[in-house]
């Protein structure tokens, strides 16, 4: 009887390791790329943009460094900074950098899904000056601004929705009616923003923002960490809620307010935020990330066969890439939970991807 159960447990290894080495060849040479010395100049969207000034926008970011009592570290995400301060300024819009207190804000990286724009930014010397010498935004002369971009980043939970710079931000803006953006845990910072008449501002306002489902999936205590559930707390102050799938591209867009749920709806977000401020958004180059996103969303839908049909035209398509990993991480979250089937049938896709 041990001998069978040995010869089990070793045919369920190599069955395993075999597995293992299939799901990583699928990946090919994706995590070997290695963008970090990526300069802004060098990609041609950046330095071929608008050349007039179209106006000024401020985006804001969080100054918490510290997620709770974990202690664990938190702050803005990178990525949702540099690729909307990008798709501004290729469309003429000058970008400053505000944060709560000021100074440099804590920065976070999240290597698995940086890109080109991403390390162009770290590499860019005005642009992380901005950062490195934020002002804070109580002390912003808000009037400058046509637009105010609210980036996400975990510690947006904490000291946004208590902060007076932040709320006088937010009326400021809802007030004269100008363009109010917001993605991710961005969002945070409309929460308890009312008017003199008691109204909330986020009252019968369509929103998108970082769901619980999507956060108790990351974080299972997460109710006992943050001081409010995010999607929770703007759909109690008044706010329809619009929720996509989880880590899929969701934007919404309400008169002069534009929110979106997660990190992957910031390009969107940001040519949104451009099309409200009155211009039509630079033709642009969708990178490998988006192209798994949509194909993704074909997927979840319109079915398997339709998001292999758009497989097929974009690896036919020899200036279109697509993000493996992308897939990949979407087929293993399936799996994890419980989601077999769809497991299978997303490594399917990723089998596609030439």
């Amino acid at each position: 009887m041990f001998k069978k159960i040995g010869l089990i447990i070793l045919t369920l290894v190599i069955g395993i390791s075999g597995f293992i080495v299939w799901f990583f060849s699928l990946l090919g040479n994706e995590l070997k790329a290695d963008f970090s010395q990526q300069q802004p100049q060098d990609i041609r969207y950046i330095s071929e943009g608008v050349n007039d000034s179209r106006g000024r926008i401020l985006a804001v970011l969080t100054s918490e460094e510290t997620l709770g009592a974990t202690g664990k570290t938190t702050g803005y995400e990178l990525t949702e900074l540099a690729r909307a301060f990008y798709v501004f300024q290729a469309n003429g819009f000058s970008v400053d950098i505000a944060s709560v207190q000021g100074g440099e804000p804590p920065m976070v990286i999240d290597t698995d899904d940086m890109g080109k724009f991403d390390y162009a930014f770290l590499n860019d010397d005005e642009a992380m000056h901005k950062v490195k010498n934020s002002f804070a935004i109580e002390s912003a002369n808000l009037a400058n601004y046509d637009g105010i971009y609210f980036v996400g980043g975990k510690g947006a939970m904490f000291d946004f929705s208590n902060n007076a710079g932040i709320k006088a931000a937010v009326s400021h803006f809802w007030q004269t009616k100008k363009v109010i953006v917001a993605v991710c845990h961005g969002p945070a910072a409309f929460v308890d923003v009312v008017s003199d008449t008691g109204q909330y501002f986020l009252e019968n306002k369509r929103v998108s923002a970082f769901t619980n489902s999507e956060e108790l999936f990351l974080i299972p205590n997460a109710k006992n960490i943050f001081p409010f559930l995010l999607e929770t707390k703007l759909s109690e102050q008044g706010a329809t809620f619009i929720a996509g799938e989880n880590y899929l591209n969701q934007v919404s867009v309400h008169d002069n307010l534009i929110t979106g749920q997660n990190p992957w709806s910031v390009w969107e977000v940001a040519e949104e935020t451009v099309k409200a401020l009155g211009y039509k958004p630079l033709p642009r180059v969708k990178t490998a990330e988006e192209n798994s996103i949509q194909i993704l969303t074909i997927f979840v839908n319109q079915g398997q066969e339709d998001a292999l049909r758009r497989i097929s035209e974009i690896n036919q398509n020899p200036s279109a890439n697509i993000s493996r990993l992308t897939i990949a991480t979407h087929a293993l979250v399936a799996g994890i939970k419980g989601e077999l089937y769809k497991s299978s049938q997303l490594l399917t896709l990723l089998n596609a991807v030439e």
